[in-house]
């Protein structure tokens, strides 16, 4: 079964913004990745120190064939020193993993599956 790590942005942290609804909504895509037969998780980070530890200990809890990186890391301005720490960390603690990129999160299935 293929395996995937969704990285997101956590709901919580984002000032104005329902974050029950936004995490519900995160939770129904990684069901549907289960309906399509791939194993998959969500690391969700903030902009902060805890960023690093929190990925490094998702990437590392085994190998996976794709992490896909959320639209709202990547299409923030500024996040943009998130999203570079995000892909350097990709790149040194799951090095066989392809990269994918949402656009929005409900979309990431259809991200990763363009590399599996």
């Amino acid at each position: 079964m293929s395996s995937v790590l969704v990285v997101g942005y956590d709901p919580q942290g984002i000032p104005g913004a329902d974050g029950t609804a936004l995490r519900a909504a995160l939770e129904a895509e990684l069901a549907r990745f289960g309906e399509h037969g791939i194993d998959a998780a969500m690391a969700l980070v903030v902009f902060d120190e805890s960023a690093e530890p929190t990925l490094v200990a998702s990437l590392t809890e085994r190998p996976w064939d794709v992490v896909v990186i959320g639209g709202g890391i990547r299409k923030t301005e500024q996040l943009l020193p998130l999203f570079e720490q995000i892909t350097n960390l990709i790149r040194r603690y799951s090095p066989q993993a392809a990269i994918a990129f949402n656009s929005n999160g409900g979309d990431s299935v259809e991200a990763a599956q363009r590399w599996l």
